[in-house]
């Protein structure tokens, strides 16, 4: 009778759902049941971390540098020089409450062991529609920034080569416009591997090419004709808002954090390891705006990398290496997005290989065609900013802490600065969103 019942209790601790009631009155037979399940789902997840819980803290502390650092870092010039110098306190703000929003993610992930997702975290907060809002912010989030990874390839790879165009099929394509594509065909085989271990061969590469595009721009102004010579402003109020955008789109990997939290082999480290990637990566966001607001001032582009002058050493180090990052992160940061739609649809198609390879590549197709029709890169990563990132690694974290743990009840220090982080979340969204969007709609009526 034991070997009859594991499976089926094995498959229902998988699939329960957080709002399974906890009491039911029918009977004993049921409350034997639930108690063989409860048993079995426990024993699932006690293997399941011994399975997951293999990473060291320095390992774990690599893979947040990588989640964290980005194409952000070829932006935050641009947002300085939006808003001014004195806009760079914002970005230790930002730095301070999504860091915050993360330590608040962790203690919702020890309430309940069954909660291993950030949908979890919205599920056991708000039920079925607090699942379904965090996952519309957290997809929509990824795949506009993995859009935003094709549209920097083409602006860079066309600053590389200016005069190149192509021809597709009889019809004339520009430099910028093949360039997305042909970026798109090189990306297209590390999406249909399905084997996240074999991905992550690759991904390691993120962060060293953050640290080269670094070297490579200080090499530029030190050893270069361009120097430091440019002062700025000190404050522009208009451009506050494109600034605090793009500063919060630097900081938007709060939906991988529960993955690292229950990678990690002891999962009491899990706040240091968040320390040390915020600390180390906002020393290079900020050392990274000044570098280039100092060089180029109010010119200063949407990627620090697209004033370069090409034909130095050190320019073409930056550019060449600069399409390297979003290659490696595309497969990783939508992998989430086609893992939704493919379960879906294998309960329709019986896990079908053919399945998982269309909806891969008609996915990048989708990409592909939002990032020659949307060619704005800075608006683009403005309103991820403004709109998704804020929302699902400022306010999010916060509500779900509070209604998980009850802390809403609690007048205190604690709820006090949460509302306050909330409240700077809310200001993000409506300003920001505004302005991007403003700026985006006068882009495509020009």
């Amino acid at each position: 009778m034991k070997g009859e019942m594991e499976p089926k209790g094995v498959s229902m601790a998988i699939s329960s759902s957080l709002t399974t009631p906890l009491v039911l009155s029918h009977g004993g037979e049921y409350e034997d049941q639930i108690k063989k399940c409860a048993e079995l789902q426990n024993n699932h997840l006690h293997h399941t971390k011994l399975k997951e819980g293999t990473s060291s803290f320095f390992k774990t502390c690599f893979n947040g540098i990588n989640a964290l650092s980005g194409v952000g870092i070829l932006s935050v010039p641009y947002a300085l020089a939006s808003g001014g110098w004195l806009s760079l306190i914002l970005l230790f703000v930002v730095a301070s409450a999504t860091f915050y929003t993360g330590l608040l993610m962790r203690r919702c992930l020890d309430v309940n062991s069954q909660i291993r997702t950030y949908p979890d975290i919205g599920e056991h907060a708000f039920g079925k529609k607090g699942r379904m809002i965090v996952s519309i912010f957290m997809y929509l989030e990824l795949y506009l920034v993995a859009t935003g990874f094709l549209i920097l390839e083409g602006d860079n790879l066309s600053n590389l080569f200016p005069n190149m165009s192509f021809e597709l099929a009889g019809i004339s394509v520009n430099g910028r416009q093949g360039f997305v594509i042909i970026v798109a065909l090189i990306i297209l085989p590390s999406m249909w591997l399905t084997d996240l271990s074999k991905v992550s061969y690759v991904s390691a590469s993120g962060v060293l090419a953050c640290v080269v595009i670094i070297c490579s721009v200080l090499w530029v102004g030190v050893v270069g004709e361009t120097g430091f010579h440019e002062k700025g402003k000190l404050l522009n109020f208009n451009g506050i808002p494109t600034g605090l955008s793009l500063y919060a789109f630097c900081y938007c990997a709060h939906p991988v954090f529960p993955t690292l939290y229950n990678s990690m082999r002891d999962k009491r480290q899990f706040s240091k390891v968040l320390l040390l990637c915020f600390v180390l990566v906002t020393l290079g966001l900020a050392f990274m705006a000044v570098l280039g607001y100092l060089m180029y001032g109010e010119n200063v582009k949407s990627q620090v990398t697209l004033n370069l002058p090409p034909r130095e050493i050190g320019s073409k180090i930056a550019i060449y290496t600069t399409p390297i990052s979003p290659i490696t992160k595309y497969a990783l940061t939508v992998t989430p997005i086609v893992s939704a739609i493919e379960n879906s649809l294998m309960f329709y198609h019986n896990e079908s290989k053919a399945v998982s390879l269309v909806v891969r590549t008609l996915f990048l197709i989708s990409s592909v065609i939002i990032a020659l029709t949307v060619p704005f890169f800075e608006y683009l990563m403005s309103l991820v900013g403004a709109f998704l990132s804020a929302t699902a690694s400022i306010i999010l974290p916060s509500l779900c802490y509070l209604k998980i743990t009850g802390g809403y009840r609690r007048f205190g220090c604690e709820l006090v600065i949460i509302l306050g982080i909330v409240l700077m979340g809310i200001f993000v969204v409506i300003i920001g969103t505004y302005t991007a969007l403003q700026q985006i709609i006068g882009q495509l009526l020009m």
